[in-house]
């Protein structure tokens, strides 16, 4: 159920071809294992992943700019009509999702150009390093190090931080190390499906746990124990939902993004409501039986209205 007002349900009931994917996905090998034990031994003695390859065509949709920062490849994609850094529209810095341990997803890529097209602005992609190969300070300082060098050439006004999933997460945070640092600040923030607990603490999550068909609560809690790094994971700096109000209050406008059978449903309500306590202008949009980061399934009702929101945030 809604339990604030300035949260809206976008879509009541699911579409067919988002319950015909929802079906498939639930019958699949799923990308996260279903227990504690399962993900400990699927991080444990891997091979290093590698990011998705962005496909070549987009070369030719779009303008690429590949850099390399502190040894990770940074890929920016530009409209057609060129890179805006001389001019007043908005420049996207978007996280990747992946609990932090898994590098660029396929279907990531499809996900980034869909944002370029339909909100007609560049998206810059760090290719972070994953935990547990790399510590999760080698995330941070990555981040640290793309804002500053966007930020440098850009309008830091005019950048908008994203992400999905523990993407958001990163978005969310770097933002909060801006504002303890009392820096330049982004523009606006824009979180897809963010996981904003590590420990995923609240009880009233497991009600959830049955309807979602990717995420487990013990899976992510031992995945968020492997970041935490032995810091508390009620500590803002590992889980931005306990972020101090005063921190808050100087989030930029804030839009979440998160369907109702996804488990970080509840904490994005939770969130919504400390944002707006603190006087931020934020919005949370859920969508009925939608999955975890249901914008990325592009044909579906559900991820075009997800979308076109996201244009209407840019543009306002």
């Amino acid at each position: 159920m809604l339990t604030h007002s300035s949260a809206e349900l976008r879509s009541p009931t699911p579409s067919l071809l988002m319950r015909a994917i929802k079906w498939m996905v639930s019958r699949q090998t799923p990308v996260f294992p279903l227990d504690e034990a399962g993900f400990h031994a699927q991080m444990a003695g891997r091979k290093l992943p590698l990011d998705a390859p962005m496909p070549e065509g987009f070369r030719k949709r779009f303008i690429v700019e590949e850099r390399e920062m502190l040894g990770h490849k940074v890929v920016t994609l530009h409209p057609k009509s060129g890179p805006q850094a001389q001019r007043p529209e908005w420049h996207m810095l978007y996280f990747h999702g992946g609990g932090f341990v898994k590098p660029m997803f396929k279907v990531h890529w499809p996900l980034v150009a869909a944002m370029v097209k339909r909100c007609g602005m560049s998206v810059t992609v760090p290719l972070y390093p994953v935990v547990p190969e790399a510590p999760y300070t080698a995330q941070d300082d990555l981040a640290d190090a793309v804002w500053a060098d966007l930020a440098a050439r850009h309008d830091p006004s005019r950048i908008i931080l994203n992400g999905d999933s523990a993407g958001g997460h990163m978005a969310l945070a770097l933002a909060l190390r801006l504002i303890a640092a009392g820096g330049a600040q982004p523009g606006k923030l824009a979180l897809f499906a963010p996981w904003l607990d590590l420990g995923l603490a609240d009880p009233a999550i497991a009600a959830i746990e049955p309807h979602d068909v990717m995420l487990k609560i013990g899976t992510l809690r031992a995945c968020g124990g492997l970041i935490a790094a032995g810091r508390a994971m009620d500590a803002p700096e590992v889980s931005p939902l306990y972020a101090p109000a005063a921190a808050l209050a100087q989030l930029p406008p804030t839009r979440i993004w998160t369907g109702r059978h996804d488990l970080f449903i509840i904490d994005s309500r939770t969130f919504l409501a400390r944002l707006v306590e603190a006087g931020v202008d934020a919005r949370l949009y859920e969508y009925e039986a939608a999955p975890h980061v249901f914008m990325a399934i592009l044909p579906t009702r559900e991820a075009k209205d997800a979308l076109g929101l996201l244009a209407e945030f840019v543009a306002s």
